[in-house]
Parts: structure tokens; sequence; C-alpha cells
């Protein structure tokens, strides 16, 4: 069996970077289709007609089955080989697009969304686990890990003005459709230059260390998805008991393990545990961004779906621009200074986007994006390059399943608790006329988004008003979390 990548591929450069091109294609994709559902929903809801629970599972179930099946997923490749699992994914990802794009029923777009989760799930520790083993040179690797960063970013940054560009002149299933493209580039591509790696020793695959990930995981998923629109219920609350008792199950079962599905005990280190953390921050803060941000310059500015997407670009290039500053910021300052002053540096842009959103001038926001993107590019790399060196290369994958784990986790409270504080600061500041319809009122203090469907004049400017307020304290706190990142980065990751 095959350890690593094989001679031929790890001798010849073009060889290796060309592949790199593929899984940063494959993961470029992934970001992109976590953002642009959000533009289609409006035109899928006129044509399928679903319920609001339904409209609430189609988003939801991609980001259920997605984050429960990381581990799983990780640690299959690291046994069935990661290049076999990458490109079986890569293909069903492809032909569930298809389903999602021509779907008939809120039911077969749900059904489709579910199964677009499990592919990315193949897809994402695969690509990881993949330059662990193409690059064997730290720092190349962390240069290969720094390209692999920015496409993830520079997906979710690009997803809003793809779904705009495409939502303008198609129908919502269009969204979907540029999957398949690029899914046949990967898989054509992947083929050639992709070198076949595994855990030679894997031991007996253990099913309910499996089932404990994903109940572990799931729940909590939920629960943190659903607090911010239904508050503490009954079932939030079994979801967080039952994710924490599964999980302290799975620990304490893997410590047992001969062959554990994931080494628990790497979190024991302060470092591994400190670039986790810090990963999980920085994504945090740029999803969160990228979610009000977007609300803001849509409807308080007036920009259209493909010029909202246009207005986050400087994130996007400041991240591209990481690859090159990464290897000066580990020479002049170590990892876990680097990856605090990033984050720092990413924390100053966000409070300084408070004051730059209330000038008439798109230029202050714009320069206020760079040091965001920066910031957060360059942590994401340097932790992530941090997780994966951890490991020996044959757990690459179950390892590098963490690192998407803590993105996903990321992304899901960047909405969920950054997207809540939004919600309540802007119902809270929201003034009508007392002489408001009752539903009417009802629907302009459910979102800025229903208030301009309702709303005119000077109640729809009123509403702009307090949603402009709600963004810059959300900005600010979105900028206390990151500094405090930068805080624990330094104190747990080593710099030497």
């Amino acid at each position: 069996m095959t350890l690593t990548a094989p001679p031929a591929a790890a001798r010849s450069p073009i060889r290796r970077w060309s592949a790199l091109g593929v899984l940063a294609a494959a993961v470029l994709l992934l970001a992109i289709d976590g953002t642009v559902l959000a533009l289609a929903v409006p035109k899928l809801t006129e044509s399928l007609s679903p319920t609001a629970e339904q409209v609430l599972w189609i988003g939801d179930v991609y980001s259920l089955a997605l984050a429960g099946l990381l581990a799983l997923m990780g640690s299959l490749a690291d046994r069935l080989g990661r290049k076999r699992v990458l490109l079986t994914g890569s293909v069903l990802f492809g032909l569930v697009s298809l389903l999602a794009a021509f779907a008939t029923s809120a039911e077969t777009l749900i059904v489709a969304r579910l199964l677009l989760g499990v592919a990315g799930a193949t897809l994402m520790p695969s690509t990881l686990s993949l330059i662990r083993n193409l690059f064997p040179d730290a720092a190349e690797r962390t240069r290969a890990v720094a390209i692999w960063s920015t496409s993830f970013g520079a997906g979710s940054a690009i997803g809003p003005m793809v779904g705009g560009l495409l939502l303008e002149h198609f129908w919502w299933g269009s969204v979907f459709l540029i999957n398949v493209p690029v899914m046949v580039l990967v898989v054509g591509s992947g083929l050639v230059l992709l070198p076949e790696s595994r855990d030679p020793s894997p031991g007996r695959f253990d099913w309910f260390s499996a089932v404990l990930s994903m109940v572990a995981v799931v729940p909590i998923v939920y629960a943190i998805t659903h607090l911010a629109t239904s508050g503490v219920s009954p079932l939030i609350v079994a979801c967080v008991v039952l994710g924490l008792a599964a999980g302290t199950v799975f620990v304490r079962r893997q410590r047992r393990l001969p062959n554990p599905m994931l080494d628990v005990d790497l979190f024991r280190g302060a470092a591994f545990s400190g670039a986790v953390a810090a990963n999980v921050i920085a994504i945090f803060a740029l999803v969160g961004l990228l979610f009000f941000f977007s609300q803001y310059v849509q409807f308080v500015r007036g920009f259209s779906p493909l010029q909202a997407g246009l207005a986050e670009l400087p994130a996007t290039l400041a991240e591209i621009v990481v690859i090159g500053l990464v290897g000066v910021a580990i020479t002049r300052l170590g990892r876990g200074r680097a990856i605090a002053v990033s984050l720092a540096v990413a924390a100053a842009g966000l409070a300084l986007l408070a004051p730059a959103a209330s000038q008439g001038a798109y230029v202050w926001l714009g320069l206020c994006l760079v040091p965001v993107g920066l910031g957060v590019g360059l942590a994401m790399t340097l932790a992530g390059d941090a997780i994966i060196s951890a490991a020996p290369p044959h757990k690459a994958g179950s390892v590098s399943a963490v690192t998407e784990t803590a993105n996903e986790l990321g992304v899901v409270l960047g909405i969920a608790v950054l997207g809540s504080l939004l919600t309540s600061v802007y119902r809270s500041g929201l003034t009508l006329p007392a002489s408001l319809p009752p539903e009417v009122r009802a629907a302009a203090t459910d979102s800025l988004g229903a208030a301009l469907r309702v709303l005119d004049g000077p109640p729809a400017q009123a509403a702009r008003d307090a949603f402009l307020a709600a963004m810059q304290t959300t900005s600010l706190v979105a900028a206390g979390f990151t500094l405090v990142a930068a805080a624990v980065a330094a104190w747990l990751i080593p710099s030497r």
C-alpha cells in the first residue's frame, strides 16, 4: 500500500503544484456552494412553494450532514485511499448538483441538499490530507496550505457575486449547475495528477465510534443554528445534552482503542488546541462579517447582489496576498505570534468597519475589508498548517477532519451568534409609528428585508438606520471575539 505521495510526484514540483490546483478548485467550489443558496431562496420559494419549515431544512440539512460526517469520512479516506474517496465524492457531488438544479419539489431539494452534504464531507478532509502527503517539506506545505485557505475564503467571498450574476440571468437552479463543470475538471485532472495515499495499518474500523462522532456533532450544530430563531426550548436543551454525552463517550472510547478514529490526546497539546481555537474564531469572524455585510450593502446602500459580491472583493484579494506573506510571518514572528498578530489585524479591521459604515463613500468600507481578509487569511493558513503538521502522514485524513470540523463550527457559530445578535439589536433599535397594522409591524421587526417589502418613506429609513446601528454593534463584538482569540493564540501556541 502507498503511504505517502509516490516518488515521481514528490520529485516533480510542476506535478505537485498542479495537484494542489485540483484540490484548491474542489474546496473553492465547496465554499461557493455554501454561500450561493441564500441568494436563491426568494426565487426557489416562488417556484417550489416550500413551507417555512422546509425552507429551514433546505438550508440546514447541508450543514448538518457535512459537519456530522467529516470525522467519519476523514477516517475512511485514511483507510480506503484519499484520492479514491475524493474522486468518488466529486462524482457524487456533480450528479447530486444536477438533482438539486432540476428539483421539482421542496422534498426533492431537501434530499439533494442532504446528499450534497454527504459528498462535501468526503471532499474536504481528503483535500487537506492529500496536501499533507504531497508536501513533506514544511515550508512548501505552509505555502500550499495558504493557497488552500485562500481558496476556501475566496469561495465564501465570491459566492454571493457568482450567485447574483447567475440569478440576474437564469433560474434559481443555475446556482447548482456551476458545480458540474468544475467537478468534471476535478475528476479528470485528479485521475492524472493526484497520488494515492492511505494509512498502512488502520486496524479494524470502529462503527460505534463513527456513530458516536455523528451523534456528538449533529445535535450541537442543530442547537446552535436554531437557538437564534426558536430560543431556548426543550428540544434545544435535549440536543445539547445528547451531543455532549455522545462526545464524552466518544473521547473515552478513543483513548482506549489501539487504533482510534481520532487521536484525542493531540488536544492535550496547547499548540494543537490553540490552533484549533484560532481556526474556529478566524472563520467565525469572516463568515459573520460576510453575513451582515452582504445584507448591509444590499438593503442599506441599495447594491444589487452582483454589486454586493464585488464589494467584498477587497477581503478576497487581501487573502491572496497572504500566500506571499506567510513565510515571512513565520520567520520573523514564529507561528504563535504570527497567528496572534494576524488575528489582531483582523480585529482592527472589524472595529474600523463600524465607523466606516456611516460614511457615504464605499472606499472606506473597502479599505477596512483589507485588514480583515489579510488577518483572517493568515490566521487560517498558519492554524491549519499547525493542525495537520501535528499529525503523522498516515493519520492525515482523520486529523484534517478536525480542521474541517473547526471550519464548519466557525461557519455555524458566525451565522448563529453574530446573526442573532444583529437581529436582536435591530429589533430593539427599531422605532415604528404606532398606527402601523400588526401584520406590517410583525414583518418589519422580523428582518430588514421583510421591512423594506412592507414599508416605505420615513419608516423604511428608520428600519435602515436600525440595521446600520445593529451592524456596527455586531462588527465591534466580532472584533472583541477576534482580539480574545489573538491573546489565546499568543498564550498557547509556541513561536519557535
